[in-house]
């Protein structure tokens, strides 16, 4: 992947969004037919305070050149509105406009936005050309929009009328204070599959677990999770394997300290669905994975985060009896991963989401109160449940 003007100095990652390749996704989204004079602006919200931010953005799925006509900032005010006379314009490299090469990536310039911990900041793209497919990310859960021509100075957003819950070339936002990185606290990056990237929590409502850890540490937690992700194998649909992009949506964030590793349901799961009849154009590839395979995959992040000095923190994986990921094959994987990241002692140290989540009346079952219905996705409750879990480990 080739890299423009990526310098880390003083900069703290305070959101990211892993990079997916066009599909059409769970809902439906804008990646495959991309943007033709078009502005885009979607709402993130930080999880540290600066005084000045740079935003990221990927064309890691791009086959030929994006160009970024323009793009601006401002703090958000509620649905695609921002706040006056917060707008500031994006530059890179000191011009208005960038291109960023087919599979690459890049960084704004610094601009001065003064913003509090948990504050939403509004980031526009305006395409005056057409891009072609976008690399996205597929669940969002909440509101993007889009308008037509360019809406880079808006402020009341009302001609932002279209909208999907998916995020478009957007990786990163950083943020940078008078601190400096000797007086900043490392950030925690969560890693893994749709239940890190907040599945059954309420849409526009920042429920995941990541937000809820967000309000329960002093540092910046940042969601690396892609629905349906697995660790041994790549996906059309589910991204990169989790062994080949650990490195760049988790490790190369800027000022990371700490990984937690929640994930490897769906490698054993997927097969299962399969061999159960629940077969869907998603459930692929679903090789049958044994749990010792599974663990090579674990030891092979622990390894990369190792490597870069990254705390690693194993979790252990949740209850999914009745769901569609259940069988004979799956229990007894799963049962065997979590004895592994339960007693090995190869992780740093580990959280128990297994027993937390647990049924008192079956341990195999999500809690009712902490299910949001599938019987495989924590509901708000169960996402706060693992905010506090994870808290006493950290």
């Amino acid at each position: 992947m080739q890299n423009l003007v990526m310098p880390q100095q003083d900069w703290a990652a305070a959101w990211t969004a892993a990079p997916q390749s066009p599909s059409t996704g769970f809902t439906p989204n804008w990646s495959q037919q991309g943007f033709s004079h078009q502005s885009v602006r979607q709402i993130v919200r930080v999880t540290h305070a600066g005084d000045e931010i740079r935003v990221r953005l990927s064309n890691a799925y791009g086959t030929a050149p994006l160009r970024i006509t323009g793009a601006t900032v401002a703090r958000g005010a509620g649905g695609a509105a921002v706040e006056p006379g917060t707008v500031g314009r994006l530059t890179f490299g000191g011009a208005r406009s960038a291109e960023i090469p087919a599979y690459g990536r890049i960084a704004s310039d610094a601009v001065r936005l003064p913003l509090g911990r948990g504050e939403p900041v509004a980031v526009t793209l305006y395409f005056a050309g057409t891009t072609g497919p976008a690399t996205f990310h597929a669940q969002g859960f909440t509101d993007s929009y889009q308008a037509a021509g360019d809406r880079l100075d808006s402020v009341s957003g009302a001609e932002f009328q279209d909208r999907t819950q998916s995020w478009y070339y957007l990786s990163g936002v950083d943020v940078r204070d008078g601190r400096g990185a000797s007086g900043r606290p490392g950030a925690v990056v969560l890693f893994g599959d749709s239940v890190t990237d907040g599945f059954g929590s309420t849409p526009g409502a920042d429920r995941r677990w990541s937000d809820a850890l967000a309000e329960r540490v002093e540092g910046p937690v940042l969601n690396a999770g892609i629905g349906g992700n697995l660790v041994l194998n790549d996906s059309s649909w589910y991204g990169e394997r989790g062994t080949a992009r650990f490195a760049r949506d988790a490790l190369d964030q800027p000022g990371v300290a700490t990984a937690v590793v929640l994930q490897g349901l769906n490698d054993i799961g997927f097969s299962e669905a399969h061999a159960q009849g629940h077969d869907r154009p998603t459930f692929h590839p679903a090789p049958v994975v044994s749990a010792r395979e599974l663990i090579a995959g674990h030891r092979e992040l622990i390894r990369q985060a190792r490597a870069r000095d990254v705390r690693v923190v194993g979790a252990t994986l949740l209850p999914l009896k009745g769901s569609d990921h259940w069988g004979p094959h799956a229990a007894r994987v799963s049962d065997e991963v979590n004895g592994w990241i339960r007693t090995s002692g190869e992780y740093d140290t580990y959280v128990d989401f297994d027993k937390a989540l647990a049924a008192k009346s079956d341990p195999d079952r999500l809690a009712p109160e902490y299910d949001s219905g599938d019987a495989l996705h924590p509901n708000d409750a169960g996402y706060v449940r693992m905010a506090e879990e994870l808290t006493r480990v950290l």
